[in-house]
């Protein structure tokens, strides 16, 4: 059963076409199904590099490869051949069109550095993480969530369910599950981690010792939210700090962590300089954290860690499907004092601050550090918002409001 994706609205629409079309994102995110249903008008010529055989030829002898497989071409999981990329440029440049080349990958960074080198400005790049909300509601509306009263007002009131929220939490968001409601859920996630270590791990980087890096995967689960220090997750696995920030690189690697960095300016010198980190799927961090209801996770001493990732997740998603890098648009704000506001949102020229409370009737006192998104001479503080478990938007201040988990 095929799930609409908003991403295919930004897919279909010609400025956003070029000579290739890349989608990156995690393992079972619907990339290589999304790039098939989008373009089927297309008469796609279709091959994966997962088959050794052709992705031998694809590594060895890239020109012939491309002689025998004609455009349009789909080449599912093309990471695993950057040696293609200089011979589409090539033929690119040689035939001056738009949509010869379409491509989906696991590995966005490792996709993206030889992108960058081969095909700059011959290349669109899109992320497709899991279903958003919207997705699952099968909502039409698709543009990135800024807390504004027009954004409110454009949005409209969407579905609420208290307890679905924690059902989504911990079910996750890999389209399998949706699309086949009776896949057990432990199950899934059993063969994904095998799956992914067996093969995309292996790809990017010989880790040694797989039981530790699973172990380190649990680690990084259980600190989503915080922020990102090395050296506290080397020590809790018994790593030295390289091993630790290359396995780190090999969950970016792979999309299944967000690193979120602060907002600081020269006026906000007290602010730090850490990102936090996010994981990107909260099934996938329940099932590493050994959180296996949502009764368990609502009740349990990671809820606010949950429902914070999930928000952050949302927002993310908001951004991708619109087609908008979210890379230059979401912060957080932390000083030494241990102010925090849990995001910011940089769009439009002014700073949204963001908190997430678990608590369905939040207050004034919930957004005292939105204070310090105004300390700053660069841009304007704009609408700010609590996001929250509530079931409609609430004014706090003349600036900001309540609005529920729906509403993004």
């Amino acid at each position: 059963m095929y799930i609409k994706r908003h991403l295919e609205q930004v897919l279909n629409s010609p400025e956003f076409l070029r000579g290739a079309m890349v989608v990156t994102g995690a393992r079972q995110t619907g990339k290589s199904t999304l790039v098939a249903y989008v373009f089927a008008g297309l008469g796609l010529n279709t091959v994966t590099l997962d088959e050794l055989e052709i992705r031998t030829l694809a590594k060895t002898n890239p020109k012939i490869f491309l002689a025998k497989n004609k455009t349009p071409l789909f080449i599912d999981e093309a990471q695993y051949a950057p040696e293609l990329f200089p011979y589409m440029k090539a033929h690119i440049d040689k035939l001056k069109e738009k949509g010869l080349f379409f491509l989906s990958g696991s590995q966005r960074y490792n996709m993206m550095r030889d992108l960058s080198e081969s095909l700059a400005g011959r290349v669109g790049i899109f992320e497709l993480l899991g279903l958003s909300l919207r997705e699952i509601h099968k909502e039409s509306f698709s543009k990135p969530f800024v807390p504004t009263n027009d954004y409110l007002s454009e949005r409209g009131k969407p579905k609420f369910d208290y307890g679905e929220i924690w059902r989504l939490i911990h079910k996750g968001a890999f389209p399998e599950l949706y699309a086949t409601p009776e896949l057990n859920w432990e199950a899934f996630y059993n063969s994904y981690i095998n799956t992914y270590i067996e093969r995309d791990v292996r790809q990017i980087e010989n880790v040694g010792d797989e039981v530790k890096f699973y172990q380190f995967m649990q680690v990084v689960a259980a600190n989503s939210g915080n922020l990102f220090n090395v050296d506290n997750i080397a020590k809790e696995i018994g790593v030295n700090h390289p091993t630790c920030e290359k396995w780190l690189s090999v969950l970016r690697a792979s999309n299944l962590i967000y690193l979120l960095p602060p907002y600081h300016t020269n006026v906000t010198k007290r602010a730090i300089k850490t990102p936090k980190i996010y994981f990107l799927d909260t099934g996938l961090m329940a099932y590493l954290t050994k959180w296996h209801t949502a009764e368990q996770i609502e009740t349990g001493a990671m809820s606010g860690a949950f429902l914070e990732t999930f928000v952050f997740c949302e927002i993310l998603k908001s951004f991708y499907n619109s087609g908008i890098d979210p890379r230059n648009y979401l912060y957080f704000y932390r000083d030494k004092d241990s102010n925090e506001i849990d995001f910011i949102i940089n769009y439009g020229g002014k700073l949204h601050p963001i908190e997430v409370k678990k608590s369905s009737n939040p207050s004034i006192r919930d957004i005292k550090t939105f204070r310090f998104a105004e300390s700053t001479s660069v841009y304007e503080r704009g609408e700010g918002a609590v996001v929250c478990l509530n079931d409609s938007v609430i004014p706090l201040t003349e600036l900001d409001n309540i609005i529920p988990v729906n509403y993004i």
